[in-house]
């Protein structure tokens, strides 16, 4: 076991440094990982000397490829309690993030998945290098898109989010700008420089970005904007797959084929958690929806076998419970959304 520290935070010439620093494991979030964040966090915000803060990675990697997968699954095996201490602490996490005062800069260098999305999503500056993969692809292990993916996710243009949820897709920086996931391309041999330069002047964010942002190209996502709009805009599970389908396109078919792989019980909690999230006035009332998700489904067939097919023994053969969508009734999803007992309940920071 590593003997470094999973969170490398610190204050340098203003600015308030939050550096992942599990490369090994994608600097994939731990509990403890999310309780140094939070700390570093609530020590800054009453600090005038922080100016704002910036969110990285140490090594090559990637950003931040999800949360502790293994841990959640082996504590839903049992009786749960760490998986739900887990996504409590992440999801306060995530509020704080939201709410924070100051300004919040993340890097997405690399793989930025799961609860890497966490973390950048709320920043009020979000970059995207050439390196960048973003990815929501929860359905394909039966968890679903959490940390904030019911709020930010419906807010995209059109219905890319729910497409973004449902097949698990993997876009790039330039389709990460054109979508507002991200806020600015930079090349990743500046990224080094912008740094530098933010140290230099840690009052002035904006004032430090223009110097290093660049354009990120053409988006390959702009031809097929209109069909997701049109092919995921059911009001159904069942009638996205039906209007894929109908359309017969290569396309329209390939979005199909990768659906028909996902976990039927996730895509139906992740259309009506986006369809929830996106009525919903508060990021705060999201996450509290999303911990009445997370604290049923991490014990659910579906997350554990999802584990185990994809990530335990690999055969990416994943056995689903129910097997087909006309399985997941509507009786199923009340009891998955439903409220807590009051003492159970997610609460943010106070």
């Amino acid at each position: 076991m590593s003997s470094e520290p999973e969170v490398l935070a610190r204050i340098e010439s203003g600015v308030g440094r939050v550096t992942l620093n599990r490369p090994a494991a994608l600097h994939a979030l731990t509990t403890n990982m999310c309780r140094l964040i939070t700390a570093a966090l609530l020590d800054w915000r009453g600090d005038d000397a922080v100016h704002c803060v910036l969110i990285d990675h140490a090594g090559e990697r990637g950003f931040c490829a999800g949360g502790d997968i293994r841990m959640l699954a082996e504590s839903g095996a049992g009786d749960g309690k760490l998986a739900r201490e887990f996504f409590f602490t992440e999801y306060r996490l995530n509020q704080l993030l939201f709410a924070y005062p100051k300004p919040v800069c993340a890097v997405m260098d690399g793989v930025t998945m799961g609860g890497g999305v966490g973390l950048s999503m709320p920043a009020s500056v979000r970059i995207a290098t050439e390196r960048t993969t973003f990815a929501m692809p929860e359905t394909g292990i039966g968890l679903f898109p959490d940390v904030g993916g019911g709020w930010f996710l419906p807010r995209l243009p059109g219905k890319t989010g729910l497409w973004l949820a449902l097949t698990g897709a993997r876009i790039k920086a330039a389709d990460c700008a054109r979508l507002g996931v991200a806020t600015h391309f930079m090349p990743f041999d500046q990224v080094a420089d912008f740094k530098k330069a933010l140290a230099e002047h840690p009052g002035s964010l904006v004032g430090a970005l223009a110097h290093f942002v660049d354009d990120a190209g053409p988006a390959p996502i702009e031809p097929h904007l209109a069909d997701i709009d049109r092919l995921f805009g059911g009001a159904s599970v069942e009638a996205i797959f039906a209007d894929l389908e109908a359309d017969g396109g290569d396309w329209a078919l390939a979005q199909l084929a990768t659906l028909k792989t996902k976990s039927p019980q996730t895509l139906k909690v992740a259309f009506r958690q986006l369809s929830e999230g996106g009525a919903l006035g508060l990021f705060a009332d999201n996450m509290a929806m999303e911990y009445r998700i997370g604290a049923r489904v991490v014990q659910r067939h579906d997350f554990l076998e999802g584990v185990r097919a994809v990530i335990v023994d690999k055969d990416n053969a994943p056995r689903w419970d129910p097997a087909d969508l006309a399985g997941v009734t509507p009786a199923l999803l009340d009891q998955i959304f439903a409220p807590l007992p009051a003492d159970e309940e997610w609460t943010p920071l106070t």
